[in-house]
């Protein structure tokens, strides 16, 4: 899939509020997913947390590691601003 403007959604539902949201922005790999593996430690099972990155390797690492993991990648977005959001619910 071309990511230069993007949003693909696990479901057909408006878009949940994230409970926290962490920048990982300016980071480079593995920097977004430890930021995000830390944020996901500290929410109970059930709530989201939005994950910002500009590491374009993100895009396929985040879904990858929400796969391994065994939680739920509910969106994933690029921005015009090049800036990558993601929600993940913790399962």
């Amino acid at each position: 899939m071309d990511v230069s403007t993007a949003i693909e959604r696990s479901s057909q539902d408006v878009a949940e509020p994230a409970s926290r949201s962490v920048d990982a922005r300016g980071q480079s790999c593995p920097g977004p997913l430890v930021t995000l593996a830390r944020a996901l430690k500290d929410v109970p099972a059930g709530e989201v947390v939005e994950l910002l990155a500009t590491d374009p390797g993100s895009w396929s690492d985040v879904p990858a590691w929400a796969r391994l993991t065994g939680n739920e990648l509910v969106e994933r977005e690029r921005g015009e601003d090049g800036v990558f959001r993601y929600r993940i619910r913790k399962v």
